[in-house]
């Protein structure tokens, strides 16, 4: 950039620099995803292809920032966990949230276009994503909030089920349906799935009750050894043997320990 009597203007800019080793997460959040979905009339409860659509965008950005180690979505949302040791814009906030927001717009309307083309996108109804960025200072904050999400997951598919079989089905008013379903639990919503619809919750594919998950694994990562001398040391060295790492998709449970147990690295 030219020097110029003008230049002073940049004295105006500041920077929020993310704190040295903690854990980065950046939840990138749907606009208007309520009046995008009516607009393209997306299946209810849920529409397979529009969720696909989500899940590749978010591989997408892992293929495109090594950095991100993890990432979990559901419905219009997406975290991205990066390394700990990240050092990606010199951890410049607003750096960070404007290419991961820009980053999956774009990557959403690329997919959009090629798997769902029998609705393209109109101007009038663009999708676009915001984003912010949470710092976590040890492990155990990572997995709660990685735990929350699942959960907040599983609740809101439980109700949207019910709901909209109440609806589609059960031929009654969304405000019917909505005083049907104040005070219930979750025991309640699966009795009248089952009783009402014969839908059995639990047959119901994984991705829907429990999100998508991406990891970059080590691929021969020895994790017995690992757990022989559960130290950071001996993890550091087997991270260094095991060399290769592959992007691989999962809908399991990450709540159970054993999520994490198994892949220590995952937080190194």
């Amino acid at each position: 950039m030219a020097n110029s009597r003008f230049e002073y203007v940049r004295t105006f800019e500041r920077e929020n620099i993310l704190l040295p080793q903690t854990h980065i997460v950046i939840r990138v959040d749907g606009r208007g995803f309520h009046k995008f979905s009516d607009f393209y009339e997306f299946e209810k409860p849920n529409d397979e292809i529009a969720l696909n659509v989500m899940n590749e965008s978010a591989k997408q950005l892992m293929k495109t920032i090594p950095d991100i180690i993890m990432a979990y979505g559901d419905s219009d949302e997406y975290s991205f966990l990066l390394r700990k040791d990240c050092q990606l814009f010199d951890r410049r906030e607003f750096k960070l949230i404007t290419t991961f927001s820009s980053s999956f717009s774009a990557n959403y309307q690329y997919y959009w276009n090629k798997l769902n083309s029998s609705k393209p996108l109109n101007i009038e109804r663009l999708p676009t994503f915001d984003a912010r960025a949470i710092v976590y200072p040890n492990d155990l904050n990572v997995i709660d909030y990685f735990k929350w999400r699942q959960v907040d997951c599983h609740i809101n598919n439980l109700y949207n089920t019910t709901f909209w079989n109440l609806v589609i089905k059960g031929n009654m008013t969304t405000k019917e349906a909505e005083n049907k379903l104040i005070g219930t639990l979750s025991s309640d919503k699966n009795e009248i799935l089952f009783k009402e619809f014969g839908i059995n919750y639990n047959d119901l594919p994984e991705m829907y009750k429990k999100g998508t998950i991406f990891l970059r694994e080590y691929i021969d990562f020895p994790i017995s050894k690992y757990k022989e001398q559960p130290t950071n040391e001996c993890l550091i060295r087997l991270i260094k043997r095991s060399k290769k790492t592959e992007i691989k998709q999962y809908h399991c449970d990450l709540i159970k320990d054993s999520f994490w147990s198994d892949r220590p690295y995952l937080l190194q």
